[in-house]
């Protein structure tokens, strides 16, 4: 089978691209990067995910973006709360990590040429790209291009594809596709502000966005049960 590297956050999303991988028939090396996130524990999500759903291997690769700064996720930055969804779609939150996106492909890009694979898979989607602007189906395309000038492999006449299999899908269609392969939600997360025992907050964007995604389809997000549950 074609190997594939998936960039693998621990979040909902990442999850369901890692599974519609594994469906596609690819052989999966999961990559997951510290970048200095408050929320590291997704990396513990991350870990537990590739295990289940059977990656042939995880690496994990450290990235100071803390030390740029100029994030609520990096930097000391209140994370916002209790937003409306009307004020999320308004401009650029500042949740927002300059150059993430670009920085993990490179990563993703420099792995699968080291391991021969040549299909990278990333989770960016339509709720995303709204506010961050390298969540848009026109950035994936433009570092698709790049990709095959900038390696040795598309120099040789290799070539590489970026798939953002979930680009056109909002979180509930996610959560189903997910479901239908049978992702286990409760292992993901999500949070940008969890607590000292790596619970999620329940309020910020993030937490927001997927409780609203489970209600829609008349379930629960099972990470947010301790909060009804004190």
């Amino acid at each position: 089978m074609p190997s594939a590297v998936v960039l693998l956050s621990g979040g909902l999303d990442s999850a369901t691209v890692l599974a519609l991988a594994k469906s596609e028939g690819f052989d999966v090396h999961t990559l997951c990067i510290l970048y200095g996130q408050r929320h590291k524990i997704e990396l513990e999500s991350a870990r537990r995910i590739s295990a289940i759903l059977g990656a042939v291997e995880h690496r994990e690769v450290h990235v100071d973006l803390a030390g740029l700064g100029g994030s609520a996720l990096t930097d000391d930055i209140d994370v916002p709360k209790d937003r409306a969804s009307e004020e999320m779609e308004q401009g650029i939150p500042v949740t927002y990590v300059p150059a993430r996106n670009t920085v993990f492909l490179s990563i993703a890009l420099g792995y699968a040429e080291v391991i021969g694979a040549r299909d990278i898979f990333v989770g960016v989607n339509a709720v995303d790209y709204s506010g961050y602007p390298d969540c848009r189906p026109e950035f994936v395309a433009a570092f698709e291009q790049l990709a095959n000038l900038a390696t040795k492999a598309g120099v040789e006449g290799d070539s590489f594809s970026i798939h953002a299999p979930l680009i056109d899908m909002g979180k509930p269609e996610i959560i189903r596709t997910g479901i239908e392969l049978g992702v286990d939600f409760g292992m993901t997360h999500s949070c940008y502000d969890p607590d000292a025992d790596g619970k999620a907050c329940g309020r910020c964007d993030a937490c927001l966005i997927r409780s609203a995604a489970f209600q829609t389809l008349g379930m629960e997000d099972p990470v947010l049960e301790h909060l009804r549950n004190g």
